[in-house]
């Protein structure tokens, strides 16, 4: 957890920065029902800087009147702490949330915030995603987001995942390691990957899923509730929702500032790459795209690849629940 001196830190210099992006906070909040619990439970991952709305959102938070914010750091091994009720909320990559809520995860699914935080890296030789058939492709898990993405790619193009790709996996070097030392051919790398790569000179980006179509025009990673922290708690989701969607303003608007903060507060561990995230990274599209736009291209994807049985609209009927969103989209734009 957090040491007293860098948490201070912490909290005073988002209170600097964020003073402009809260200045329609108090009286947003207090249009709205007071929070029905005052505690909320996030995550603390290091280096996950395409999650740094929710790291930074603990000033927004008690604007909205949470006075108990703790964020939890994963335990060895477990993956999912919203699943076995370790969290309230957390980020997540849609279709691995697609996975979760067929198989009846007690999730919902309530916004997005960024598109498009993973990019298919590669050598000279690759000009395309078809261009990786008969080719190694470093995997750190088979159940990873970049493998779960670059499959559903594959099957877009109409490439055979498992017959006509080479994956390879290491269980002492990473992909990116594999790939930055000549053992594969391409990787998906995940945010801050890639960034990590570019600042050693390394790396040849043929697909970026924040820029490249059809992906780029849905969120990649979306928030979702604990099912029963939001049924029980409406009001008080409404106001959490709130506050991280004001620090993804926050990153879009001062990434210098924020790059900072996170690196006061141990959720990143070099600066560089942290701002060249943020900056990167296109943070501030969570009014603009639709989560059950997202959701509904990802479990199509999904079912024409056999991943999932589910249709979308009974992920979306099951799983999904926009309404906080779309009050919060209305509100802010007063």
């Amino acid at each position: 957890m957090w040491s007293m001196r860098s948490r201070r830190q912490f909290l005073a210099g988002a209170a600097l920065a964020g003073g402009a992006a809260l200045a329609g906070a108090p009286r947003l909040a207090q249009a709205d029902p007071l929070p029905e619990t005052t505690t909320v439970r996030l995550p603390m991952y290091t280096d996950w800087i395409c999650h740094a709305s929710a790291f930074i959102a603990e000033t927004m938070l008690r604007a909205e009147g949470f006075t108990d914010i703790r964020y939890v750091q994963p335990r060895d091994g477990t993956d999912y702490q919203i699943v076995s009720g370790e969290l309230d909320f957390d980020y997540d990559y849609a279709p691995a949330q697609i996975s979760l809520i067929e198989a009846g995860a007690p999730i919902t699914v309530l916004a997005g915030q960024h598109a498009g935080c993973l990019e298919l890296i590669a050598n000279d030789t690759i000009h395309g995603i078809k261009d990786l058939k008969g080719r190694r492709v470093g995997v750190d898990e088979f159940t990873s987001y970049p493998h779960l993405l670059l499959k559903l790619m594959l099957v877009y193009v109409g490439l055979d995942p498992d017959r006509d790709i080479e994956w390879v996996k290491s269980e002492d070097t990473s992909s990116m390691e594999l790939y930055a030392t000549g053992q594969t051919d391409a990787f998906v790398g995940v945010a801050p990957e890639p960034q990590k790569l570019r600042l050693r000179n390394i790396g040849r980006t043929i697909f970026d899923t924040s820029i490249d179509r059809p992906w780029s025009q849905y969120f990649c990673c979306t928030l979702a509730g604990s099912k029963d922290y939001v049924q029980k708690y409406p009001a008080a989701t409404k106001r959490v929702i709130r506050a991280i969607m004001k620090a993804a303003d926050l990153c879009a608007s001062e990434p210098k500032a924020v790059a900072q903060q996170l690196l006061d507060a141990g959720f990143a561990t070099q600066l560089g790459y942290t701002l060249q995230t943020l900056t990167e990274l296109p943070i501030g599209i969570w009014r603009e795209y639709d989560v059950e736009d997202t959701i509904r291209f990802y479990a199509l994807r999904m079912h024409e690849a056999g991943m999932i049985k589910s249709s979308p609209e009974a992920i979306i009927a099951s799983g999904t629940d926009r309404k906080f969103i779309d009050e919060i989209k209305r509100e802010m734009k007063l």
